[in-house]
């Protein structure tokens, strides 16, 4: 093998190696979200599952009133930590947002983003306790397409992981789709990954600066044997 052809091939084994070590995630945040209200006592709920706290627009105590153009439950990075019948009470101020299929079916979220960042995944804290009608959905939507998940195990609460993402533009949807168990959909926190556009992370350059160093090191042996 002469250089030119053993430079390619160091170089390009050091670039596969570097190129197959996994992206570390980073979080994406929403700049506000615009959505459905949760429902309550009204729509026949044991208590108020309203974002009480939403900082936008929309009457908050109103089961399904249009809320736009603020953050709320869903982004302030409190996880629920128990089931819905453990947190949530009659001033609509616990930590999930709850719909009711048959009086707000299907809700969709519709998350807004600064700078179009790319969105390799997306995760939600949901209670899927099978108490009180309160089922994981059916199906979760992505802008408008259908997307795999696995949701927590019946009797618990947990994070729905919705990964293989390319997620880029201002604002992306989310729809919640109880099928036919037709009973109430109860989420805590959404959260977003980033997803690496190309350029290498820090240790992936680390990688590949080392591989070059060896290819370095491996020509100038190269070029002594044949001195």
């Amino acid at each position: 093998m002469n250089v030119a052809k053993l430079t390619l091939s160091l170089t390009g084994a050091a670039m596969a190696l570097a190129l197959a070590l996994p992206a570390s995630a980073s979080s994406v945040f929403s700049t506000g979200y615009d959505m459905p209200n949760g429902d309550g006592t009204a729509s026949g709920g044991s208590y108020n599952y309203w974002d009480r706290f939403y900082t936008g627009a929309g009457a908050t105590t109103t089961d399904g009133a249009a809320l736009s153009g603020g953050r709320g439950d869903l982004t302030d990075g409190i996880v629920a930590p128990a089931f819905w019948y453990l947190t949530e009470n009659g001033g609509g101020t616990g930590p999930y947002v709850g719909w009711y299929d048959a009086v707000t079916p299907k809700p969709v979220v519709t998350f807004h983003f600064a700078g179009g960042p790319m969105i390799g995944g997306i995760n939600i804290h949901i209670d899927n306790s099978h108490v009180g009608g309160v089922y994981a959905p059916g199906a979760i939507l992505v802008d408008g397409i259908s997307r795999s998940f696995t949701g927590p195990a019946i009797g618990s609460i947990g994070w729905v992981g919705i990964t293989g993402l390319s997620l880029t533009g201002a604002s992306h949807t989310i729809e919640f789709d109880q099928g036919p168990l037709h009973g109430w959909t109860f989420v805590s926190e959404i959260t977003f990954d980033g997803k690496s556009g190309g350029v290498p992370e820090p240790a992936t350059w680390a990688m590949m600066i080392t591989g070059f160093g060896l290819v370095g090191a491996t020509l100038r042996r190269r070029r002594a044997a044949f001195a």
